[in-house]
């Protein structure tokens, strides 16, 4: 089945004449050199398609391969593409250094994967969605759909999910998925405040705001399982559960 959605087409936003970006879309990127071709081409097709300004910033995460050729080779022929380098190793600091890099009036975090496909990000903007701080991708809301994933990987992920509901963010089904929407009004608040640079970095963020008092809604999503996911089962399921009580007791703490 084709990653393209059919639901999804471009939204005609009439942009006045600031400089600046209406959409920013963030990815971040670890040795990704066998999947950022493709990916980034994808993002170009949808870039070009609009009718708003969007720029990208792909974070180079201290990539030991390619990665950082195939981000400059792709800046030299699109202006709108731009790279970032983060020096510490984490999805959640490569994250933060992107979105704090970020001009647009909305930021989108998509995983270089394209898990979520990124025409998926006009569900995200207005008029299709309005009235949020920050809308969170769900493969669990009425209207989501999972394609291809092994049903081990469901079950994990549905266990993390009720430890996460149980200790910080009751109501959220889904914080994990890696396709989350920001308004740029919102994250120099959040992301100057956020601790975990690691996997569980977007539950922070999202405890955070919780905290803060900013409306998060999630938005269904079309998610595809990918093979070559970067995440290891064992070692990095630990990590996150140990990040999730770190999270649990600074929160408690008022930190």
């Amino acid at each position: 089945m084709s990653k393209q959605s059919t639901e999804n087409k471009p939204i005609d936003i009439l942009k006045d004449s600031r400089s600046e970006p209406f959409l920013s879309i963030i990815i971040p990127a670890f040795n990704e050199e066998r999947r950022l071709p493709v990916a980034l081409g994808k993002i170009v097709t949808l870039i070009q398609a609009q009718s708003f300004k969007t720029e990208m910033i792909v974070v180079d995460n201290a990539s030991t391969d390619l990665t950082k050729k195939i981000i400059l080779d792709f800046a030299s022929k699109y202006s709108f593409i731009r790279y970032v380098y983060e020096a510490s190793r984490g999805k959640g600091a490569a994250v933060r250094t992107g979105v704090l890099s970020g001009q647009g009036d909305y930021l989108l975090i998509s995983d270089a994967d394209l898990a979520v496909p990124i025409e998926e990000v006009n569900k995200f903007l207005p008029p299709n969605c309005n009235n949020y701080d920050i809308a969170i991708g769900s493969r669990e809301v009425e209207g989501a759909k999972r394609f291809g994933e092994p049903l081990y990987r469901h079950l994990i992920g549905r266990v993390f999910n009720i430890i996460v509901r149980l200790l910080i963010l009751p109501g959220l089904r889904d914080t994990q998925c890696g396709f989350k929407c920001f308004k740029h009004t919102v994250v120099q608040d959040l992301f100057a405040s956020n601790r975990i640079t690691g996997w569980s970095f977007d539950v922070e963020i999202l405890s955070i705001a919780r905290l803060r008092g900013y409306r998060i809604i999630e938005v269904p999503v079309n998610w595809y399982y990918n093979e070559m996911s970067k995440i290891s089962l064992l070692r990095d399921s630990l990590q996150m559960f140990r990040e999730i009580i770190e999270i649990w007791k600074n929160k408690n703490k008022g930190l």
